[in-house]
């Protein structure tokens, strides 16, 4: 399960799950946050390559806030399949206009794992890979009702329980 990749983030995935107006209106937000840092990719000359991802860094696309970055992820560690984080999702990095994406020295890397964000994140990873009920045996159920997600995972006696508010970004992680 992928939210974003070296490249940024995927656009064709969603292409036959939303209409265009909708792909349009979000990839137009993503841009009034620095997203396509490489605005050369929207044009003819590299035949649209937006159309199939947009060029930022997951934590740019929402705003670069902590709380709506966090519910992402525990959304993602709580779907179906084995999540994948890149390095830089990792950081939650913001886009950097000069190189894509920032090449972190090791000095970088071991600041930005300070920055509460990335130690709350750590623990979503942590507990993603070691409770029982994320068991790839296990089941899942999903309810939503209007800004209100909840995603239950069991695997034999063990629950673990998301309950998210998509308005707010504030979510809990109980059993």
């Amino acid at each position: 399960t992928t939210l974003d990749t070296h490249d940024g983030i995927g656009i064709v995935d969603v292409k036959d799950l939303l209409p265009d107006e909708e792909v349009d209106k979000v990839k137009e937000q993503m841009y009034q946050q620095g997203a396509n840092v490489k605005k050369i990719y929207s044009s003819e000359a590299y035949n649209n390559l937006d159309i199939y991802q947009v060029n930022t860094t997951y934590y740019s696309a929402l705003g670069n806030q902590d709380d709506a970055y966090l519910l992402a992820r525990a959304i993602q560690f709580f779907a179906p399949g084995i999540p994948q984080v890149y390095y830089v999702g990792m950081l939650a990095g913001s886009n950097d206009v000069d190189f894509n994406r920032h090449y972190y020295s090791l000095e970088e890397v071991a600041e930005q794992q300070q920055r509460p964000v990335v130690q709350k994140l750590k623990e979503l990873m942590e507990l993603r890979n070691t409770h029982p009920a994320f068991s790839l045996e296990g089941t899942i159920s999903i309810q939503a009702e209007g800004d209100h997600l909840q995603i239950v995972r069991t695997y034999q006696s063990h629950k673990i329980v998301l309950d998210a508010n998509l308005s707010t970004y504030q979510f809990e992680i109980h059993e």
